[in-house]
């Protein structure tokens, strides 16, 4: 997908994730869960709007698609919060960057870079100047953002802690 596509998915997952976040399916919208929303989003917009942009770095350097487009990358993401205490919320910027590349676009990525070069995608993607280009980031994107409601909603909280998301896994 072009960086447009990337900004464009960013944006709406932080919203509906800053969403996601604050508001529960089961009670009554207020005007303090209406300003939840709101801070959880302001808190979510730079951290998933990096993170869908990082992957891209690997333009100016390194291989693109492959160096900075691979599950060890994203391991990186995942387990720096749990060491460090900051970049929370980067990670979902950069899954779903891949997601994006994965399905959205014809030339895939090399997930398991640098132990092999072999990009993988799948026959949904499009032409990154492609007419359709948008509405597949659209699709995309609410796929995305539904399977993140499911498993905030059913499997552990998003914004659970790691004795919580722990826990909640049996480990």
């Amino acid at each position: 997908m072009n960086k447009r596509g990337h900004v464009l998915n960013a944006v709406l997952l932080a919203l509906g994730l800053g969403v996601i976040l604050a508001v529960s399916p089961t009670s009554e919208p207020t005007m303090a869960t209406a300003r939840a929303a709101a801070t959880a989003i302001a808190e979510l917009s730079l951290p998933v709007v990096l993170g869908a942009l990082f992957p891209d770095v690997d333009t100016a350097f390194g291989r693109h698609r492959k160096t900075l487009h691979s599950l060890p990358v994203l391991a990186v993401f995942l387990a720096f919060p749990f060491y460090f205490g900051n970049l929370e919320y980067v990670w979902v910027g950069v899954a779903t960057h891949y997601v994006l590349d994965v399905v959205g676009s014809r030339r895939g990525i090399a997930l398991f870079h640098p132990f092999s070069d072999r990009e993988y995608d799948l026959p949904t993607g499009v032409a990154t100047s492609s007419r359709w280009a948008n509405p597949v980031t659209l699709a995309v994107t609410a796929v995305e953002l539904g399977a993140l409601a499911l498993v905030h909603y059913h499997v552990v909280a998003l914004d659970a802690g790691l004795q919580q998301a722990t826990a909640a896994f049996g480990l």
